[in-house]
């Protein structure tokens, strides 16, 4: 069985079906041109190897955990713009609060907040807006409520602090703490 490491997740890669290789080669055999039936066994070859990865939703197999402690757990990370139309941006004290109210509560077991130097393209301008972002990372282990806990501050910081969005990438790691 190979393994594949990407992006800190590591994912077990096995064919399901060697149908499409022995297709490959049953097309290799009869093909004169050999530039041709190359590129024929390349694409059955590339289905089968996209087909037998994990599926990006799947968690790390505890298995794959490098350390005997660690367990599989989502990582969070969220990105808080701070600039609101038509105000001063998301002061120190209205972020402390926002971290008090909604952050600890969906996220107990704990998180940490740094600040950022983002910026973004405004797709109705074409402008390069800068942005001084705070951070939220977050890693937790998986529970049902954590997609909602998750959903639930991004709205709280909309609601509250007019975005048009928050920034989320969320990835399957090995962690312990």
């Amino acid at each position: 069985m190979a393994k594949m490491h990407g992006g800190g997740l590591l994912r077990r890669c096995a064919p399901r079906n060697d149908s499409l290789f022995l297709l490959s080669l049953r097309a290799k055999r009869s093909n004169p041109h050999p530039l041709w039936h190359s590129r024929v066994a390349l694409f059955p070859a590339l289905l089968l190897f996209l087909t037998s990865c994990a599926m990006p939703g799947e968690t790390v197999p505890p298995s794959a955990c490098l350390l005997p402690a660690q367990k599989p757990m989502l990582v969070a990370e969220l990105f808080f713009g701070r600039n609101i139309p038509g105000r001063a941006p998301v002061s120190e004290a209205e972020w402390a609060d926002f971290v008090a109210r909604v952050i600890t509560p969906n996220f107990p077991d704990g998180f940490t907040v740094f600040d950022g130097a983002g910026q973004w393209r405004d797709p109705q301008g074409g402008a390069v807006v800068r942005e001084p972002p705070k951070i939220l990372l977050a890693a937790a282990y998986p529970r049902p409520d954590l997609k909602d806990r998750i959903a639930a501050t991004i709205e709280a910081y909309r609601a509250r602090f007019p975005q048009k969005s928050v920034g989320v990438l969320t990835r399957w790691e090995c962690g312990a703490f």
